[in-house]
């Protein structure tokens, strides 16, 4: 009897996908306000790429600890974050996240057992460039008693009034700014005007 042997060829699957290197997070988009003797109500100005606590915690506590230590505790209103870890793992230790409904919904209490308690204004994820740019002049002037929610209050008027921002153009481009020697004009954050309205 004869048998015919059949060779098996091992079936021949694609190779595993080589992961691509991951890419470095990118910088916290962050201001802070000038230590000065000033106590105001904000310590600047936070703008998140995200409403993901658990992506954006670690590049803040990163970005803090330099100027501010180990940051070891986060408290923010549940209004604005879709998902509330209650612990986010950062470069060697755990951050704690907690959340009150008392606090203002557009502000992050950071906490570290070295230094202290900053408060942080957090700008939408959605805002503009121009308005981001506003908003964190606004949020790092010294001494400013003006609330995270104010700020962000002031900031949807002027979004819904081009006419305001209009007149801070034509202003610039009459001459009205002060110029630096490169011709560039130099912009100072001022305070409120009228009706609440940020220039």
């Amino acid at each position: 009897m004869t048998v015919a042997l059949e060779h098996a060829t091992a079936a021949t699957s694609p190779a595993p996908p080589v992961p691509a290197a991951a890419a470095p997070p990118r910088p916290a988009r962050l201001v802070l306000t000038p230590k000065t003797a000033l106590a105001g109500q904000l310590d600047g100005a936070w703008w998140p790429r995200s409403r993901d606590l658990e992506a954006e915690l670690p590049v803040l506590a990163a970005a803090l600890a330099e100027p501010w230590g180990r940051i070891t505790r986060v408290t923010v209103n549940p209004s604005r974050w879709p998902v509330i870890p209650p612990k986010v793992p950062v470069a060697g230790h755990t951050l704690h996240v907690g959340w009150f409904t008392e606090q203002d919904p557009d502000k992050l209490i950071l906490l570290s057992y070295t230094v202290g308690r900053w408060d942080l204004l957090v700008i939408p994820p959605q805002t503009t460039p121009a308005a981001a740019a506003r908003l964190m002049a606004a949020a790092s002037v010294p001494g400013s008693v003006l609330t995270a929610g104010a700020l962000i209050a002031a900031e949807a008027v002027i979004g819904r009034r081009p006419d305001v921002r209009n007149r801070e153009d034509a202003w610039e481009s009459e001459g009205g700014a002060c110029m630096y020697p490169t011709g560039s004009p130099a912009r100072q954050p001022v305070g409120p005007l009228s009706a609440g309205a940020w220039w």
